[in-house]
């Protein structure tokens, strides 16, 4: 069984059309599967890094904010973004952490649908805990109330007393993948407002922001999109709100004319009122540098590799490991399923200590969750083979 799986992986490996990809990566002999929190360095990042540095700041110094063009760079790489998460050009904004940015959508999305009567704001109950804290505030400043809701049970949660609704697209412990059409159908027919949290999906899996309609969206970009530890995360508004959105945090650098420096505050048209204060310029262009290995990639090949590359591990689980061992926390459906698998396993800190040890690199939930990110661009099918296989070894040992 164990050369027939390595036999396949090697043949997957061989008519993979984006293995081609992986030389862009700074990448060692492990197997790297946490891309779902920190994705890896792009080789070339540093030295773009270093100019940005040596040259833009020590040489040019204030010249680069207009020979550099760092004053619109939140923009610029905003569209840069928007191809990955189905989104036309101007609806993007960088800037800021994603936490920030949830705060912007869930109060703008509260001033976009102002009526007495819609009091609730519906949150996904399994979100990543900062969303919950951000929606939870928000709802105290404006005077709504938080409803914390199973993404399950959130169509019959919705009404007319709704204003507002933030779900992630794929939750961050099981690797579920919501049904972001559907939900946001459902959330617009009881009149209210969707806002999506994108960091386990953007640059996994089609995301369809302008086909499906959603009204505001979040996410982070040093996951999949490969941006860097801390990396700026991004704001979308859709078009037909841009001009109504009333961001709660309205900085300078969002104003219609930001160096006249007036007292009163007039918000920029487009994208831009979702900017607060000055770009953190290094990590901001060290992102941008990064998203040039999507140049020429579709993602919906990397949708299908993903998927590929999550039955193949299962499958390998299935073979290599002793019975009993694991569970599956991740739907088999390929619709329910993002671009992680999750295992629930006894004394899961000592086996994910063990399999980084041994050059297989997942990440740990508490108490008993073993998560194992699939990053298309960088992982093969021998990867998966390999972390399966060791994976056996550590649980059997």
């Amino acid at each position: 069984m164990s050369e027939s799986l390595a036999q396949r992986a090697a043949a997957l490996d061989a008519a993979d059309e984006l293995a081609g990809a992986r030389k862009l990566f700074a990448l060692d002999e492990a197997v790297y599967l946490d891309g779902n929190s920190l994705g890896a360095l792009p080789a070339h990042v540093p030295d773009r890094v270093a100019d940005v540095v040596n040259r833009q700041w020590g040489q040019l110094r204030i010249r680069s904010w207009t020979e550099g063009d760092w004053w619109s760079a939140p923009e610029r790489i905003g569209d840069r973004i928007a191809p990955l998460v189905g989104a036309a050009p101007g609806q993007i904004v960088v800037g800021d952490s994603t936490s920030v940015n949830v705060f912007k959508a869930v109060v703008g999305a509260v001033r976009l649908n102002d009526d007495p009567a819609r009091t609730d704001i519906l949150v996904d109950a399994t979100t990543f805990p900062t969303d919950g804290y951000i929606a939870s505030s928000a709802a105290r400043m404006t005077g709504r109330r938080i409803v914390p809701v199973d993404p399950a049970d959130l169509t019959s949660a919705l009404g007319p007393t709704t204003a507002a609704a933030l779900v992630n697209h794929v939750d961050y412990r099981s690797g579920r993948l919501h049904d972001l059409p559907g939900l946001t159908a459902a959330v617009h027919e009881a009149g209210a407002l969707a806002v999506w949290d994108l960091c386990h999906s953007a640059g996994a899996l089609p995301v369809g922001l302008d086909a499906h309609g959603v009204d505001l969206a979040v996410g982070c970009t040093y996951k999949y999109l490969n941006g860097g530890p801390g990396s700026p995360a991004y704001l979308y508004v859709a078009e037909r709100h841009q001009a109504s959105f009333d961001s709660p945090l309205p900085g300078w650098t969002s104003h219609a004319d930001p160096f006249a420096m007036t007292p009163g505050y007039e918000a920029a048209d487009g994208s831009t009122r979702g900017r607060v204060g000055t770009p953190d310029i290094l990590s901001m262009l060290a992102l941008e540098a990064a998203l040039e290995v999507w140049d020429g990639i579709a993602i919906e090949t990397v949708r299908a590799k993903s998927l590929a590359l999550t039955d193949f591990f299962l499958e390998c689980v299935d073979a290599y490991v002793p019975a009993g061992r694991v569970t599956s926390l991740t739907p088999a459906e390929h619709a329910s399923r993002g671009s992680q698998v999750a295992l629930r396993c006894e004394d899961a800190p000592r086996v994910m200590e063990t399999l980084t040890a041994r050059g297989v690199v997942g990440d740990l939930r508490r108490p008993d969750v073993l998560r194992f990110g699939f990053t298309p661009l960088y992982v093969g099918f021998a990867d998966t083979e390999r972390a399966a296989r060791v994976l056996a070894e550590v649980l059997a040992g």
